[in-house]
């Protein structure tokens, strides 16, 4: 086991603090997308709450289907009450040229939406999963969370995605290994303009690398080109591949397909601000 997988007393405080501020909330709806983050803290929320949880998730394309069927089928297993809400942000005033607040207008409509719900359904608060290293990146939409008064336990106590993970895999959850993933909508580069067809060549194309077996990835789009983002142990993985990846992208509609040298990384379109 990797040093970063061992639960130590530091980290069981931090989880005993966790719920701890989430019995004080009293009851909660969270924000679930079931990625890491999400599925960790609606667990937690489930477990100290009970009835007095409630997730809602929302469903546009921007959203993969595979991850939506995940969160339908965690909720069902867990008996978790859980909502899915049409979120489109292609409707979104101005989301669509993709400014540099993109996740700022969405995570707000997003919010909006779900405060609703949980006021109508009589719940206390709005929680969602952003963690401790969410701090370190360009993050807009942690502005709507804050304008919004949505609470995020996670970043409250000081849990990093590696302690996420490591209190996942002593709790069974299959997500505790799962990939980092971000709505498609991060695949563009800033002030290319994001439509539905280009949303589900970036789908098509990151579930063909999935099915073929690699684990952190991203699809970046710029015009019709496609830019692949791998971890660099699976460059040669990738290469192997070459011919078949390159193929299928271009039946999904991309003229160029490029490999990355750099390799996978977060917000690698930020690069650019």
């Amino acid at each position: 086991m990797s040093e970063e997988m061992i639960v130590t007393k530091e980290l069981r405080d931090k989880l005993h603090q966790l719920k701890d501020y989430i019995k004080e909330l009293g009851s909660v709806v969270v924000a679930f997308s079931s990625g890491v983050d999400s599925t960790f803290l609606l667990k937690i929320v489930h477990d100290v709450l009970g009835d007095q949880c409630m997730a809602v998730t929302a469903m546009s394309c921007s959203f993969p289907k595979r991850e939506l069927d995940e969160a339908k089928a965690f909720c069902e297993k867990e008996g978790i009450c859980h909502r899915i809400v049409e979120s489109e942000e292609l409707e979104i005033e101005g989301f669509c040229q993709n400014p540099k607040n993109r996740c700022y207008l969405c995570k707000k409509e997003l919010f909006q939406k779900i405060g609703k719900i949980a006021k109508e359904e009589g719940f206390a608060a709005v929680a969602e999963g952003s963690n401790m290293d969410d701090n370190g990146d360009y993050r807009p939409g942690l502005q709507a969370v804050a304008e919004l008064g949505v609470k995020s336990p996670l970043r409250h106590c000081n849990l990093y995605k590696a302690d996420i993970r490591a209190l996942s895999r002593e709790m069974g959850l299959p997500t505790w290994e799962k990939q980092s993933f971000a709505c498609l909508s991060s695949r563009f580069v800033y002030g290319e303009t994001i439509s539905k067809e280009k949303l589900g060549m970036v789908d098509q194309a990151e579930q063909l690398l999935l099915d073929l077996g690699f684990h952190q990835l991203r699809v970046r789009i710029h015009g019709k080109m496609a830019r692949i983002e791998v971890m660099p142990e699976e460059f040669q993985k990738l290469l192997e591949n070459r011919e078949q990846i390159v193929a299928k992208l271009k039946e999904y509609g991309f003229t160029y397909v490029t490999m990355d040298l750099q390799g996978y990384r977060m917000g690698s379109m930020n690069e650019t601000l």
